[in-house]
């Protein structure tokens, strides 16, 4: 299970940090989804982005080579 972000959410985190020395790390899975994963949320101590509480979780898609 990972987080689902909208794109704008996703840009909002990138380079934010999610606690000292550890930033966020939002990516694509193979549906063109945004996400992060459930310990990164977990692992969040900013309280602005406790919003991210209340995004949906959903199973991951990974990315596939070909």
């Amino acid at each position: 299970m990972v987080i689902q972000l909208t794109e704008e959410q996703a840009a909002s985190l990138r380079g934010q940090e999610v606690s000292p020395s550890n930033l966020f790390h939002p990516i694509q899975d193979s549906n063109g989804v945004w996400i992060i994963s459930i310990e990164e949320m977990n692992q969040c101590e900013n309280e602005n982005f406790a919003w991210l509480k209340d995004c949906p979780q959903i199973d991951y898609s990974p990315v596939t080579k070909e």
